[in-house]
């Protein structure tokens, strides 16, 4: 089973560092995702359709909105990998145009050959997390300058943006789409069809899947699924809401459904998120 050794939440998005031994379904995130390894065997990730190896020398590099998943080989042992799920808007005050990590294209491969001075400041940033769990700022101000070295070294950092906004001219949310997915983030858990929610856009299922993964890359099962699950988060993390009531309200037919699509997605239990993420008595807003 695998485990979150520490979670750390705030303004910038998640931090988490996982000890996994079992694979996590195919899913996405609205934030820029960075996977780094810090202990244990080798790994891999499936990032669309491509297999991206996690090593000592390489970092897992994901752009908002891509579907993935972890491959564990249950013939391997354990590994820790630090998991970095962070906010654009958060980045973009770094630089603002860093805010185009929301979108495609920030990251141009999936995979990155690491610095010894990223491999540093991950273990440094780990070892800090797990010896002093209190040391918010401390873990703030690390996260920020890691994120920055590896901005800088996978990315076009100077020109990032000019891209994305000719994309977004040519390739913008279809208004239809843009209704479906008001309606998804106002109440993942009345979303009880897709079918439903297709033929309320007054476009055939067909249709609907089409256009909706042209607009935002994913299908509107995966992006259902991206809300439910950072809402869980938020709500597990900012609230003492039962899991039974939280299950309810996003919309999963009995809390055991809920747990293990809980632990599918982000590799642990929401009770086991709820207590690692409150060490140090820190809380925070993720926004989606």
């Amino acid at each position: 089973m695998s485990d979150a050794l520490r979670i750390r939440n705030g303004e910038f998005g998640r931090v988490a560092l996982l000890d996994m031994d079992k694979s996590l379904v195919r899913h996405a995130h609205p934030h820029c995702h960075v996977l780094l390894k810090v202990d244990g065997a080798d790994t891999s990730f499936l990032v669309g359709d491509r297999v991206a190896p996690l090593t000592d020398e390489t970092a897992v590099l994901i752009n908002a909105w891509t579907p993935h998943a972890y491959v564990h080989d249950p013939l391997r042992p354990r590994t820790i990998i630090l998991a970095l799920y962070i906010e654009p808007i958060w980045l973009a005050e770094m630089r603002s145009n860093w805010a185009a990590s929301g979108g495609g294209g920030f990251f141009g491969r999936i995979v990155g050959e690491n610095t010894p001075r990223i491999r540093r400041m991950t273990m440094e940033l780990a070892a800090s997390m797990v010896h002093a769990p209190t040391a918010v700022e401390e873990h703030e101000n690390m996260l920020e300058e890691l994120m920055i070295t590896v901005i800088e070294r996978f990315t076009d950092w100077r020109n990032v943006g000019a891209g994305l906004r000719s994309a977004a001219r040519t390739n913008g949310i279809d208004w239809r789409v843009g209704k479906a997915i008001s309606t998804i983030r106002k109440d993942p858990g009345g979303i009880d069809s897709i079918d439903r929610l297709a033929a309320e856009t007054g476009m055939s299922r067909a249709n609907f899947f089409r256009v909706f993964e042209r607009s935002t890359g994913v299908s509107p099962r995966v992006f259902l699924n991206v809300v439910r699950l950072e809402q869980a988060v938020s709500a597990t993390v900012d609230s003492d809401v039962s899991f039974g009531a939280l299950s309810e309200r996003l919309g999963f037919s009995t809390q055991a459904h809920f747990t293990r699509f809980f632990r599918d997605h982000s590799g642990v239990t929401p009770s086991s998120f709820r207590a690692i993420s409150r060490l140090g008595n820190v809380s925070g807003i993720l926004r989606i």
